[in-house]
């Protein structure tokens, strides 16, 4: 009878044994938890990102300014005088304002470089300034310029530099013309061809100038603006036409 017992007793703690699954040991792992969030400091700054202005592409060979922007392929340089002059441009003028008596100063287009071009722009020179234009300019070996006055005379120069702004004239040419001391605004012309400079207002030519003996023979274009002995005066130009004739 207690053998019947026993035999009973471990059949039914086998049966419990079956029964229950054995527990799954915990994994001894660390859970990866998502990184904690950054704070910024109220006091922070951020460096704002500038957008780029785009350089304007550089004009053809021949052209035209006609000044709505001042376009930054012009190089300006100041002569001679106590006040640097600001060139502004906007709405079809280029404005040279001068508040000293015999400042000079000039503007050169420095993309090109030519032998033989033509170079035209409307101007007004105001009383008691004159205005100007440029070819052949070299850094090293100089420039030539046609410069008309407020009282119609004009003058061919060769110009050099010195030191840094500091240049030399030698002249080449001096006359007048009824052409303009007849006229607050016109068109000079100066075409620079092989051993001649020809001088033109309002498409007349005025003067042919052999300069053979001056040794340029290519170099960049430009204007030139100056102020005399009345001042303030203010020079203006419309528009500077670059051509081959």
């Amino acid at each position: 009878m207690k053998k019947h017992f026993l035999i009973g007793l471990l059949l039914l703690t086998s049966a419990c044994n079956l029964g229950v699954p054995s527990p799954t040991p915990e994994s001894t792992s660390q859970a990866t938890l998502p990184p904690a969030p950054t704070t910024v400091p109220a006091t922070a700054t951020f460096a704002a990102t500038e957008t780029a202005v785009p350089t304007p592409e550089p004009p053809a060979l021949y052209f035209t300014d006609e000044f709505d922007t001042l376009q930054p392929y012009w190089e300006f340089f100041q002569t001679g005088g106590l006040t640097r002059p600001t060139p502004v441009a906007g709405n079809g003028i280029l404005r040279v304002d001068m508040d000293t008596a015999d400042t000079w100063f000039m503007g050169v287009h420095n993309v090109h470089i030519y032998p033989n071009v033509f170079v035209r722009a409307q101007v007004s020179p105001g009383a008691g300034g004159s205005v100007g234009l440029i070819c052949r300019y070299s850094e090293s070996d100089g420039w030539f310029e046609f410069n008309a006055e407020s009282d119609g005379s004009y003058s061919v120069l060769l110009g050099q530099w010195l030191a840094p702004e500091v240049a030399k004239y030698v002249p080449v040419l001096t006359d007048s013309n009824s052409l303009l001391s007849n006229n607050t605004s016109y068109t000079l012309g100066l075409f620079c061809q092989d051993n001649f400079l020809l001088l033109y207002v309002n498409e007349t030519l005025i003067r042919r100038v052999e300069v053979t003996n001056y040794g340029l023979s290519e170099g960049n274009v430009g204007f030139t603006a100056a102020s005399q002995k009345t001042v303030p005066v203010s020079i203006l130009i419309e528009w500077l036409r670059v051509d081959s004739q």
